[in-house]
């Protein structure tokens, strides 16, 4: 089985994580020389960097877009939930409204388990994480503890893997940003918390 990947070196990392099947050969775009064609193509930077894939037709294109919707993205493109501490995980997530058969199809050759999230900013699992990270950004600015303390309440309260600021360092400050101001175009629970806020105009700065 060939695969093609665009990703940074982080996500090539994550990636990789991942259990492959037996004669699976991955090609990293910009590195490696392309096969013409593949049997499942990942563009994980389409995020930050728009569609690396949008004249492959041919097939469908695999496509971290958390912030997105299908709708933006090139007709052949499926959003996937590629978020840093997510694409490791066992079960992906995936808003495939149009391509359903032929996902399934390539998921079972990969012997991955996958989920169908529905096509809208955030899908399921990051959309919940990005809004208890705020609530935990709430906590802080209020004073009610330090991040250290209210990750470990978190982690020993609800058996969480991480704490909210420690999930915020892992996917990173400026996508849950952005999501919570996505979502809050339609819902103002999601406005994110002032001291979040504060520390994304810090990370502009410095970034």
């Amino acid at each position: 089985m060939q695969i093609v990947v665009k990703a940074s070196p982080q996500q090539q990392k994550a990636f990789l994580s991942k259990t492959w099947p037996a004669g699976c050969h991955i090609y990293w775009y910009g590195t490696d020389t392309l096969p013409e064609k593949a049997d499942a193509w990942f563009d994980l930077s389409c995020e930050e960097e728009g569609p690396a894939f949008a004249t492959r037709t041919h097939t469908i294109v695999f496509a971290n877009a958390v912030l997105l919707t299908n709708a933006s993205l090139p007709e052949h493109y499926v959003r996937i939930n590629g978020w840093q501490g997510f694409l490791e995980r066992p079960v992906l997530e995936i808003a495939a409204t149009a391509h359903l058969q032929a996902v399934q199809a390539i998921m079972d050759q990969l012997n991955w388990t996958f989920t169908v999230a529905p096509d809208e900013p955030g899908m399921i699992a990051a959309r919940i994480i990005a809004m208890i990270i705020n609530e935990a950004y709430f906590a802080l600015g209020e004073e009610v503890s330090s991040k250290s303390d209210i990750d470990t309440a978190m982690k020993l309260g609800t058996n969480y893997p991480y704490g909210p600021f420690e999930w915020c360092e892992k996917i990173g400050i400026q996508p849950i940003y952005r999501l919570l101001t996505i979502l809050a175009e339609e819902d103002e629970r999601y406005q994110p918390a002032p001291a979040l806020a504060a520390e994304f105009a810090e990370y502009k700065i410095t970034a």
